[in-house]
């Protein structure tokens, strides 16, 4: 049997972009990412994951999920595997859009 690597975009999106798996989507990522306490992630926001410039000639961003904590913080979460060049822009790009 072979399972889905769900570092995978693809895969990810499949398993986990579907209201009806919000709650697991939820219990993954504080498992991932290890959030305790007031970090725990309690709500995602599944919507259309391309963000489309406002602007002619404006890039358009991807955004795979966008999770609320327990005090209110706003996570933007992106599944990358590799190190991109530019990553740190991109960041600072898709965090100033959002």
């Amino acid at each position: 049997m072979q399972f889905a690597d769900v570092k995978n975009d693809i895969a990810f999106m499949k398993i986990f972009r579907n209201e009806n798996r919000k709650e697991t989507l939820i219990s993954f990522l504080n498992t991932v990412l290890d959030f305790h306490g007031n970090q725990r992630i309690k709500e995602v926001a599944i919507f259309n994951p391309y963000q489309l410039p406002k602007l002619k000639g404006g890039k358009v961003s991807i955004i795979d999920v966008k999770a609320t904590d327990q005090v209110g913080r706003t996570y933007i979460i992106e599944m990358q595997v590799s190190d991109h060049d530019g990553f740190e822009k991109r960041v600072l790009f898709y965090s100033s859009k959002s």
